[in-house]
């Protein structure tokens, strides 16, 4: 009974089938099943060469191998090492549910050509569940004639060779290629276009639709003379449409559908051109109607066009191809990850990867892109370029292109979100709609033009921070900090329209100004902190309201380096600080016949002899509530607040209205502690108020309203 009972439980612990032969353990029986589905391509059953040679043979060989294994249950096929030389007029085609998994030292290489457009390895509409693993493609750069064209209506340029071409695949992984030396793009994943019709002037007469689908008469609008038909036959299995290339013709429309047997169905109104039209079930034709009252010259194109989609891209390199390593050219839902995208050159864009389906130009629209953790270096002209399309998510990369542009978003790209990046040397040129999160910058610059720009945290070293906002308050920053290392010209420069600053600190010197730019005013400045900047060249701040900002010059032998104010409109600091080195002889400088100056409840701290604020030129100036102290200065004739100076006073006044009010200066010597005696001729009463003065002195006109001011000695 002991045994019985032992083998039972043996019997029970294992899973067992029933075979012909007996009993056969179920773990055995899926590793020979997998076994079967995995296929050794026989190189010499299907005419195959793996030395560089016979390319129409071989080409057709994989091509005949591939289809043989998925007619027999094959779902992964490989070849062995060698070079497999494709046909220079042919591909290979891929074919659905299949794993082909190389080797590296498995090389297809394109027979070398003469031809503006190839393709290597080909995943064409309808082809779904495939993956494409290992394996080195090689295209024919170095050999390739460039000299002849196709067609005469061909541009010449040689840049459509591609290494692996998807067009209109569903469900493909790419895992550990390597795609190099092609005339074109490494990768390129694309869509399918379909023609359906084209519509000219006399496919339209006067008229309109109503909401049960019947025709009535009305001069003021065009309406489709016959229904267009929904019986093509990339309709069975796509149910989709849009209309397109619009010419003499609204960009809405109302969009009536209907039965086989004329029986209204649907009416859509206020269709745009380029939308994307589900067909309703049991519908076979439609009609259009325009708001215009005129027909003369219309245009209009009728498409399906069907993207590749679910597409994952990882552990691959693209390098050394003429034109990119991967254009994104019409695709939906796309990941692509740990890739290493180099050495992009020979025709335009030379970019690692280039999102980008022509939508604007009658192409193919792009949609939730991901590309993460990838390397990009030595790379022409880009890293990164989201032309078209709409939401991407651009994380954890490494830019490293010195001098080339890391990341470019263009007008056409909307909903980019970019976080966690490196732009090692690279630039950041965006054009708008985008948020940057925690991103880092070192050596190299920004052009962020805006609107609909969002910044939080962002680290620069040694880099120019250089926004020109093109609508106002376009562009937010906030939480970023820029090093410098008197390295290069780094720092900030705000051009344009007013922007929103919030937590920005600057640190260290650049060779020229750390803050620079001609912003328009209105701007706003939160916790701006500028903390030893180059006192040779100093500030020169834009007009906008300064608050709890922090300035302290760099301790240097800088003399000249003011904090400037020298550009027309207002400018507000409140609860500022600012502190000068020993060396700078004036801290604030405002000089502008439009300047309108308030600088109120901030500190000054002179660390030398110097003067803490001199307004030269201004339309309108107040000095209120600020704490001023100076307890090195040297000369008595110092001025700590000054307006205009003694080599002006015989010129005419260019301040036209100042308010000094409740200001507190402390002095070590018995300087000047408010000085407007030398504003000019013809100047107008200053209001000097309020104000309390230990040890040092006023120095005013005769003419300046002086109320309740305290002097201590």
């Amino acid at each position: 009974m002991q045994i019985v009972k032992l083998l039972v439980t043996l019997l029970l612990s294992i899973s067992y089938v029933l075979q012909p032969n007996g009993f056969v353990a179920a773990s055995e029986l899926n590793q020979a099943s997998q076994s079967q589905a995995y296929y050794v391509i026989e190189l010499v059953k299907f005419g195959i060469h793996n030395d560089g040679t016979h390319p129409v043979e071989t080409t057709k060989g994989i091509n005949k191998a591939l289809q043989w294994a998925a007619q027999n249950g094959k779902t992964t096929t490989t070849l062995p090492t060698g070079i497999y030389l494709i046909d220079k007029e042919s591909q290979i085609n891929m074919v659905s549910n299949m794993v082909f998994e190389l080797p590296m030292d498995a090389v297809l290489k394109k027979e070398t050509n003469a031809k503006e457009n190839y393709t290597l390895m080909y995943v064409g509409y309808g082809i779904h569940n495939v993956t494409l693993k290992g394996g080195t493609y090689i295209g024919d750069k170095e050999t390739h004639d460039y000299s002849k064209k196709e067609h005469s209506y061909t541009p010449g340029t040689h840049e459509g060779g591609y290494g692996i071409f998807t067009q209109g695949a569903n469900k493909v992984m790419i895992d550990g290629v390597k795609a190099i030396n092609f005339t074109g793009d490494g990768l390129i994943l694309g869509g399918k276009d379909t023609l359906i019709q084209d519509l000219y002037e006399g496919h339209f007469i006067f008229g309109d639709i109503d909401d049960k689908g019947k025709n009535i008469s009305n001069a003021k609008k065009v309406r489709t003379r016959k229904p267009l038909a929904l019986t093509h036959a990339i309709f069975k299995a796509e149910r989709e449409f849009e209309l397109s290339n619009a010419v003499k013709l609204p960009n809405t429309f109302d969009l009536i559908f209907y039965k086989a047997n004329g029986t209204f169905l649907k009416k859509l109104k206020k269709v745009k051109v380029r939308d994307l039209i589900q067909i309703p079930e049991g519908a076979t034709q439609f009609h259009l109607v325009f708001e215009q009252a005129n027909k003369k010259g219309a245009y209009l194109e009728f498409w399906n066009r069907v993207v590749s989609k679910d597409v994952v891209v990882k552990n691959s390199e693209f390098a050394y191809n003429r034109r990119q390593g991967i254009t994104v050219g019409g695709a939906d839902r796309v990941l692509i990850e740990n890739n290493k995208l180099h050495h992009m050159k020979g025709t335009l864009p030379q970019s690692g990867i280039d999102l980008e389906g022509g939508f604007g130009e009658n192409g193919n629209r792009n949609s939730d892109i991901t590309i993460r953790n990838n390397e990009f270096y030595d790379n022409a002209s880009y890293d990164l370029i989201l032309y078209d399309g709409r939401n991407a998510i651009v994380e954890g990369n490494h830019f490293a292109s010195k001098g080339a542009i890391g990341l470019a978003i263009s007008d056409p790209f909307t909903g980019a979100t970019i976080r966690n990046n490196h732009f090692d040397g690279t630039r950041i040129v965006a054009a708008h709609d985008a948020t940057f999160i925690n991103n880092k910058m070192n050596d190299s610059y920004t052009t962020i033009n805006g609107p609909n720009i969002k910044i939080d945290g962002m680290e620069f070293t040694d880099s120019m921070f250089a926004i020109s906002s093109n609508k106002a308050f376009g562009v937010s920053v906030s939480n970023v900090t820029i090093n410098n290392n008197d390295k290069n010209d780094s720092g900030l420069s705000l051009w344009g329209k007013p922007i929103r600053l919030k937590n920005v600190t600057i640190n260290g010197k650049g060779k020229l100004r750390v803050v620079s730019g001609g912003a328009a005013e209105g701007s706003v400045f939160d916790n701006l902190k500028v903390i030893g900047y180059n006192t040779d060249y100093g500030l020169a701040l834009p007009p906008a309201t300064y608050n709890n900002c922090v300035f302290e010059g760099a301790p240097s032998d800088g003399k000249y380096g003011s904090i400037n104010l020298t550009q027309a409109g207002k400018y507000v600091f409140d609860g500022c600080s600012f502190q000068s080195p020993e060396t700078l002889h004036i801290l604030l400088l405002g000089e502008h016949p439009k300047l309108d100056v308030t600088i109120k409840n901030s500190s000054f701290e002179l660390l030398g002899n110097a003067q803490a604020i001199s307004i030269q030129a201004a339309r309108n100036v107040l000095l209120e509530n600020n704490d001023i102290t100076a307890q090195q200065l040297t000369s008595n004739k110092t001025e700590v607040i000054r307006i205009n100076d003694i080599w002006k006073r015989n010129e005419k006044h260019d301040v036209l209205k100042a308010v000094i009010r409740g200001n507190t200066i402390r002095t070590n010597v018995a300087a000047i502690g408010i000085a407007t005696l030398y504003a000019g001729t013809g100047a107008p009463a200053y209001v000097i108020e309020n104000n309390t003065l230990y040890t040092a002195k006023l120095l005013h006109k005769k003419n300046d309203k002086l109320t309740n001011n305290s002097l201590n000695p």
